[in-house]
């Protein structure tokens, strides 16, 4: 079944059709929210909020458009809207340093099998500004197009392509700086 169909069932209330949906985007909706609020809790909380309200906008999305895109987009919006309630009312407990080693090792998702290539490149995506990193996420993470990221940020299109490069080689600079072997044929 194409993503059409099942959007146009989803919208019709096919309980079926969601739950197949949703276990489409889980995963990417997930390691958006996390990349965002770098907490595991906090992601699963917002990734769920992200889905819910997809869900009742589903009839606002225009079929033809990049879905992915669309559901990308109002997970960052309710990721951008979590860190600023958690600004107004920060934290006043203090994390564990176990806790922040655990949670700067996963920020990106990473699989707990990732070998070390992935290992330095998420390291090294951790000392990046976070408009590089969210490029690199957005772009070559999330595999999305440069004009949907243009959209979805509300950037002009040259902004975009700028950024992208420019993250691409402070990513490499930052893999370098962490590894300087690396890539060198022995």
């Amino acid at each position: 079944m194409d993503l059409d169909d099942l959007l146009r069932r989803c919208i019709k209330g096919d309980a079926l059709a969601w739950e197949v949906l949703v276990r489409q985007l889980q995963g990417r909706v997930h390691g958006v929210a996390r990349f965002y609020l770098r907490d595991r809790e906090e992601a699963r909380d917002i990734a769920q909020e992200a889905l819910i309200r997809v869900y009742r906008s589903l009839d606002t999305y225009r079929m033809g458009t990049n879905f992915t895109a669309w559901v990308l987009r109002i997970t960052r919006n309710c990721a951008i809207d979590r860190l600023r309630q958690l600004r107004a009312s920060p934290r006043t407990e203090e994390l564990p340093d176990d806790d922040l080693i655990a949670d700067a090792a996963c920020t990106f998702a990473q699989p707990a099998d990732a070998n070390e290539s992935h290992q330095l490149l998420y390291r090294a995506m951790e000392f990046l500004s976070p408009a590089h990193r969210e490029m690199i996420l957005l772009k070559d993470i999330q595999g999305l197009e440069q004009k949907e990221i243009a959209q979805m940020l509300s950037l002009p299109l040259g902004t975009v392509k700028t950024r992208a490069t420019r993250a691409r080689i402070e990513l490499a600079r930052r893999i370098l700086d962490l590894d300087p072997t690396y890539g060198v044929l022995p």
